[in-house]
């Protein structure tokens, strides 16, 4: 297996504002984003990290409340240091997927149930997003997924060894539309770069965006990493909407005032 380079200490403090300018729907994203290019192969990176979340409170309701008491101890997976045995969690050998901030769950639960021989391993720290994810868990008699309420840099970091993962979902993370802001964007080269030593040969990152500069960005930092592929080179780089990607009511009212919306699917190459 390939040597990992760490990430850098992430930030164990979140929960992230909603994007009032996007067409989609907000996503919470469980996670620090690293202000570091991949690290040396002396193994040394910097320490500092930026956050790329606002921490802000949200509600829980009673039905997200009754859904974290009643499988919250069936479907949420514990942050750890090391890596778990994931066939003992889910139960069965299957290709396993990361998604990092789902929001309220509606896609993820969708995806989920139209890829049940796939698991999925879902990052996201929004309590409320939490709970409603598990109610439809529930109301969907869904077996495929497990929540990790934590900081997902550090999940990638310590939960997941190289070549563990079959794919990354990346669906509308915050764009930080203010040019001093963009340092907060998720999606950087070392955040990147661990995710790809993460992949297993063919394995694969989706990313989808409604806001185009964020997009040509995000193209940039998958397209210059040495381990990815993209599968759509002759289209300017973007790729048609995966059929397993459902849309969301708020990309469906954004399409129809003429917001776009870029997908964005790299795969890892062999060794």
């Amino acid at each position: 297996m390939p040597e990992q380079a760490p990430i850098p200490e992430a930030n164990a403090a979140q929960n992230s504002a909603p994007n009032a300018e996007s067409s989609t729907e907000p996503n919470t994203q469980a996670h620090t984003a690293p202000d570091t290019e991949p690290a040396s192969p002396a193994g040394i990176a910097h320490p500092r990290t930026i956050r790329s979340f606002v921490l802000r409170a949200g509600r829980v309701t009673t039905g997200q409340s009754k859904a974290l008491e009643q499988w919250g101890d069936t479907f949420l997976l514990p942050y750890q240091n090391t890596p778990p045995d994931y066939t003992v969690i889910f139960g069965r050998q299957a290709p396993l997927v990361l998604e990092i901030g789902f929001g309220m769950g509606d896609a993820t639960a969708q995806i989920a149930a139209t890829m049940p021989d796939t698991n999925f391993l879902c990052c996201e720290v929004h309590q409320p997003g939490v709970g409603a994810l598990l109610k439809r868990i529930g109301e969907q008699g869904l077996s495929n997924i497990r929540i990790c309420a934590h900081d997902a840099v550090e999940v990638i970091a310590n939960m997941l060894p190289a070549g563990s993962l079959h794919g990354v979902h990346i669906f509308f993370p915050d764009p930080w539309h203010k040019t001093r802001h963009h340092k907060r964007r998720l999606i950087q080269p070392a955040l990147v770069h661990a995710l790809a030593q993460r992949l297993a040969a063919g394995g694969y990152i989706h990313c989808a965006t409604d806001w185009q500069p964020y997009a040509e960005q995000i193209i940039e930092v998958l397209r210059t990493n040495p381990l990815l592929a993209n599968t759509s080179p002759h289209t300017h780089g973007y790729a048609d909407k995966p059929h397993y990607r459902p849309q969301t009511k708020f990309e469906r009212r954004g399409l129809r005032l003429g917001h776009g919306v870029w997908d964005l699917v790299f795969t890892r190459l062999p060794d």
